[in-house]
């Protein structure tokens, strides 16, 4: 069990509310579309130029590969269940329950934001999109791309990483993080700040209150008492 670090929690907080504000109040949202606009046409006049670089694109979106990422992060986990005793295997599952728990809530209070806002190739005009260069089942927009919801889940994961599982697995996390994002901007799918912006806050504000608090532990041992199986913890009197 963890102390409660309020005065960090509020830091990050702050932060959070700070970054999402840099971009939703400026008039167009100031500098950041100037980062947004930059970053996908730079990647968006490579797809006219480089053949192979458009399959990349391609496969990169594929639905297939977002499962890559999943696979990732279980393999991941995997490496530190198998090391584990047969309680602590139970506690790796518990956990990555109530991660996925975390991220459902955490997504559903992205969808509160007010804002709804469309992906780069859905917003500008004469720019090419893989699905029009290629015949191949791709992702390469969305009528509202912002928060990121892959982003906040990836985010997510690096947060409990390294909470339950220490500074390595969160650098490792935080290269799949990387891996699995980058394709979305550059195929247009998403902005740079749908990311950086959305999902970064909305990590920056949730995250804190489930792993820098008891709650996400008292979850996980809720679970762990009432959850079929061997090992499990004992109620508490």
């Amino acid at each position: 069990m963890i102390m409660v670090r309020i005065p960090a929690i509020l830091l990050l907080n702050i932060l959070g509310v700070g970054l999402f504000l840099s971009w939703f109040l400026p008039l167009n949202h100031g500098y950041w579309f100037a980062i947004d606009a930059g970053i996908f046409h730079f990647f968006n006049q490579q797809l006219a130029h480089s053949r192979p670089f458009v399959w990349f694109v391609a496969i990169t979106n594929n639905r297939a590969f977002d499962l890559c990422s999943l696979l990732c992060m279980g393999l991941l986990m995997l490496s530190y269940w198998l090391r584990a005793t047969p309680p602590g295997r139970r506690q790796i599952l518990i956990t990555g329950v109530v991660m996925l728990l975390c991220a459902v809530v955490l997504n559903q209070l992205g969808k509160v934001i007010p804002v709804e806002r469309a992906s780069p190739t859905l917003y500008f005009h004469n720019i090419y999109r893989v699905s029009e260069l290629l015949d191949f089942p791709t992702k390469d927009s969305s009528r509202d791309s912002f928060p990121g919801d892959h982003g906040l889940m990836l985010l997510i994961f690096c947060g409990f990483m390294l909470r339950y599982f220490g500074k390595k697995a969160c650098a490792v996390a935080v290269i799949i993080f990387l891996v699995f994002i980058v394709p979305r901007m550059m195929s247009g799918a998403h902005w740079f700040s749908d990311v950086f912006v959305g999902s970064l806050s909305l990590a920056l504000i949730g995250l804190p209150w489930w792993l820098m608090t008891p709650f996400s532990d008292a979850i996980i041992r809720w679970f762990n008492q009432r959850l079929p199986g061997k090992y499990k913890l004992p109620p508490r009197h």
